[in-house]
């Protein structure tokens, strides 16, 4: 299945290589034109009349990386991206050296009586246990800079709908560009298509911010993942409940008039579909939208548990309905926003 070959590839915050090809493996399939940038994005082109449509969503995933190896070979790490510190006790992860991995365990020293338990670790607080010396960890090419890997995770809880892994940020944006590509191979699109899969979001939103030099869109969407709601008590954005269209979030106002045909195309067709207004997060639609003296730019999103963890959960129905809705916008693109 594609969508478990992307989620457990690895491709942490600048070193995005091992996804890129999967990716570029499968866009061949479908567009003639797909090529890696100097920065490191893939960006496939599906030449096409009407507007010009950038679509995007980042290959890259949050992780970590030796900052540093004590006298007892525990490593110390740093952060890519955000981690919820808690999330990572327990986790198994591999550092890739040389030509080999060494595989460890993210641990925590046992709280004693005179702490408070109440006290959420930091990242400072854990450590990677691989159960080598220091002498051991440097012989064999751990060093500082690193990267230390989440270990590849991927399956479904008690109902198949659930799927559950590692790297859903945004590995399910990825799957859903491909299959997107997939479907306009079999008819004449009403766009012309960039299909921008960006390094370096969980960083700073780099990609986004290259990738857009040498486009010229007309509007753009990103596509992304959101965190879920669903087990608070006024729940605006539920798994399984429909993909998200973003009026607001940390950082970004959407274009409205996209949103509008957005849920026009969705009440047409009887697409569930959730409006995000967030004051956490952002995503590279952030800088699409602001690159060029303005981009109208929205987000399609799909809510899922436990984001920024080892493990996520999403429901396969919001990622198929984000397709549908996708491929709706792509044969039946807003025309009015342009103006």
């Amino acid at each position: 299945m594609l969508l478990n070959r992307l989620i457990t590839a690895m491709g942490t915050s600048g070193k995005e290589h091992e996804i890129r090809e999967i990716i570029l493996e499968e866009m061949k399939k479908y567009v003639k034109d797909v090529k890696k940038d100097k920065f490191g994005n893939l960006i496939a082109h599906k030449k096409g009349k009407g507007p010009t449509v950038l679509l995007i969503a980042h290959m890259d995933e949050i992780g970590l990386m030796v900052k540093s190896i004590d006298d007892k070979g525990c490593i110390h790490c740093s952060e890519i991206g955000i981690i919820e510190p808690l999330s990572l006790i327990g986790t198994r992860v591999v550092i890739p050296v040389k030509k080999e991995h060494i595989h460890g365990i993210i641990t925590l020293k046992e709280i004693s009586n005179n702490e408070d338990p109440d006290n959420v670790p930091k990242i400072d607080s854990l450590i990677v246990d691989t159960g080598l010396t220091k002498k051991d960890l440097l012989e064999r090419g751990v060093e500082i800079g690193s990267y230390i890997n989440i270990q590849k995770t991927v399956g479904f809880l008690g109902s198949k709908k659930f799927v559950c892994g590692k790297a859903l940020d945004d590995r399910i944006g990825c799957y859903i560009l491909i299959e997107l590509a997939k479907r306009i191979r079999k008819f004449n699109s009403n766009c012309n298509v960039y299909f921008v899969f960006s390094v370096q979001e969980e960083v700073g939103l780099y990609g986004a911010k290259t990738s857009i030099y040498n486009i010229k869109p007309d509007w753009a969407v990103g596509v992304d993942v959101t965190v879920a709601d669903d087990f608070t008590g006024n729940a605006t954005r539920r798994i399984g409940h429909g993909p998200t269209i973003t009026v607001k979030d940390a950082e970004m106002l959407a274009d409205p008039c996209i949103d509008s045909w957005l849920k026009d195309l969705a009440k047409k067709k009887n697409i569930p579909y959730q409006l995000e207004v967030s004051e956490g997060g952002t995503t590279d639609a952030l800088n699409i939208a602001i690159a060029k003296g303005g981009i109208p730019t929205t987000v399609v999103g799909v809510a899922i548990r436990n984001l920024h963890t080892p493990v996520g959960i999403a429901h396969m129905d919001d990622i198929n309905n984000a397709i549908r809705l996708l491929e709706l916008l792509l044969r039946d693109p807003p025309m009015v926003c342009l103006t």
